[in-house]
């Protein structure tokens, strides 16, 4: 029986707290990177709350400096993708020679950055399907759904055929769900990237323009109409792409916000809290993607405009 394989969580936050949390329950090692609350989390532990079955983890393996973190057999990145200048001092330490990434990231491309630190040949990406906020030093809280979908990483993508599914994707595959995560390994990574763009475009874009929660934005006619608008134009430019998205994911789109839990996007909040938008990685890097291959956004180019005016505003005002 092959060792079990240890994880280092970059981020612990809803996303990272959460995943993290539940691989170290069930008795993963797992190794914590943490920032402001880590003495908080050193002295209390990690909570969460979840439809999963609230925990406490009491004691874990938490730093604030990632030099002093073991080499671990997979590296989870969590953090939002505007953090990754970070991750060059990051990394190093986590996967020394052999180690793979696991880049847990909204957008397009994001692994790029990954990439030009540990190579290609050890980069896997995912999209998480999930409702979860950190509501307090090391508190996180689980409102709804949580699957990942995730698979290789490949810079010529849309050139080749997808890799299929390797066997290092279906052993962390298989850790995620031992430890309760609806977790799936795919052949298709850039597929998934952009069914998760079919809702991080319209949703976490209208939450922070709209100012308003997704709850909101689907109890509005109006706000439906720019949304459902939104999701058909990106769905467009994954088609001229050649990515296969079936036509039936735009009305699936609606119909589970429609279901969810009241909930803010994740843009949402980190404009509340004066953050720096995930504007790159979630707009540009499409925007541009459909570009090179001559088809253009225009409402979702209008909402990128819209929402860089608020993020320049804010850092003007900022003391």
């Amino acid at each position: 029986m092959s060792k079990p394989q240890t994880y280092a969580i970059i981020g612990t936050g809803a996303l990272g707290g959460l995943y993290g949390g539940l691989l170290a329950r069930h008795g993963f090692e797992v190794h914590f990177l943490a920032n402001s609350d880590v003495d908080h989390l050193r002295e209390y532990g990690l909570k969460v709350e979840s439809p999963l079955g609230d925990f406490h983890l009491e004691k874990i393996h938490v730093y604030s400096d990632p030099t002093e973190m073991p080499e671990c057999d997979v590296t989870i990145v969590a953090l939002k993708s505007t953090q990754n200048h970070l991750l060059e001092r990051i990394l190093p330490s986590t996967t020394g020679d052999s180690g793979v990434v696991l880049v847990l990231q909204n957008g397009l491309d994001v692994e790029l950055d990954v990439v030009s630190i540990v190579g290609k040949e050890r980069v896997l990406g995912g999209c998480c399907f999930l409702c979860s906020n950190k509501v307090a030093p090391g508190h996180v809280k689980h409102l709804d759904y949580g699957a990942i979908v995730f698979g290789e990483y490949r810079a010529e993508h849309y050139l080749k055929d997808p890799p299929g599914i390797t066997s290092r994707a279906t052993r962390i595959a298989d850790d995620l769900c031992a430890a309760g995560i609806d977790a799936k390994a795919t052949e298709d990574l850039l597929l998934t990237r952009w069914k998760k763009l079919m809702w991080n475009i319209p949703f976490n874009g209208l939450s922070v323009a709209l100012d308003a929660s997704t709850k909101e934005i689907m109890e509005d006619s109006d706000s439906v109409v720019l949304a459902e608008t939104l999701i058909r134009e990106v769905h467009g430019a994954a088609v001229a792409l050649g990515v296969q998205v079936p036509e039936d994911w735009i009305q699936k789109q609606l119909d589970a916000t429609s279901k969810m839990v009241p909930y803010d996007a994740s843009m949402r909040l980190d404009y509340r809290s004066g953050r720096p938008m995930e504007l790159d990685a979630i707009f540009k890097n499409p925007i541009e993607a459909a570009a090179r291959v001559g088809h253009q956004l225009p409402c979702v180019s209008m909402l990128l405009r819209q929402l860089r005016f608020l993020d320049a505003r804010q850092a003007k005002v900022k003391p």
